[in-house]
């Protein structure tokens, strides 16, 4: 018995078996993605600092992260006393231990210190034991310094992970991060740190800065009077945020419950 080969019927079959194989592997893969994009997005799991704070107050935090050298620190306070303000210096534990006067300086100028971890590591590649070393060393320094131990903790490089914020919460501390980023640390001009934030103030935003820098300092006091004009109080971290009874939403957001 003989069987007629149709080569077009054969061929027609075989772009159908490709078509329907392709389209099914392509439809897997946009599943996939799908739910890996909703995992994400939405892991209820997933833990946040606090980037900025909902509210009704026209307030702001200005805050300064101490990392380098101090050869600004006297004009910094200097303007700040000026213009009759106290923000919030994260520190690391290994500049108080180089600039302890100057640490002294800031603190009892009004100003608030808070912990930038003890020796600004990558903190999401070292293990829970270590960040909470990290948190305890850097806290010891500050509370010979002012006294008194700081609840507030900005982690390096502003880097984190579940493990990074469950440690800082189980030891209680509140993890700032911030929504304003002046890029001070890359050499901008003051108008041009100006010109990043300016129109994006709002009430409860949180600005960071550094000390050490090419422009900082001398850039502080228009800054200052700017943020002012626009009608905002500059305050303290702590004074900002709330202690209790709040929720961080998913972009990071502290609401009062």
């Amino acid at each position: 018995m003989f069987f007629v080969v149709n080569k077009e019927k054969i061929s027609a079959y075989l772009v159908s078996v490709l078509t329907v194989i392709v389209l099914f592997i392509t439809a897997n893969i946009i599943t996939t993605n799908k739910v890996n994009t909703i995992a994400t997005s939405s892991n209820p799991n997933r833990l946040l600092p606090i980037y900025n704070v909902k509210t009704n107050d026209k307030k702001v935090a200005l805050t300064m992260n101490c990392a380098w050298n101090a050869d600004d620190i006297d004009s910094i306070l200097n303007t700040l006393k000026a213009n009759n303000v106290n923000i919030t210096f994260f520190m690391v534990g290994d500049w108080i231990d180089k600039y302890p006067e100057f640490a002294k300086k800031i603190y009892e100028a009004g100003n608030e210190i808070g912990s930038h971890s003890n020796t600004h590591p990558h903190v999401n590649n070292i293990s829970k034991e270590k960040n909470a070393e990290e948190l305890k060393l850097c806290n010891e320094k500050i509370e010979k310094i002012t006294g008194k131990k700081t609840n507030l903790y900005r982690a390096p490089y502003g880097e984190y992970n579940n493990n990074v914020l469950q440690v800082a919460e189980d030891e209680g501390y509140k993890t700032i991060q911030w929504n304003l980023d002046t890029l001070d640390y890359s050499g901008l001009t003051g108008e041009e740190m100006w010109n990043r934030i300016g129109d994006k103030l709002e009430n409860g935003s949180i600005i960071l800065s550094h000390n050490g820098t090419k422009h900082t300092a001398d850039s502080l006091d228009m800054l200052i009077k700017n943020i002012k004009q626009k009608g905002f109080e500059i305050v303290k971290i702590s004074d900002l945020i709330y202690d209790n009874n709040y929720k961080i939403d998913v972009n990071g957001t502290q609401i009062k419950k």
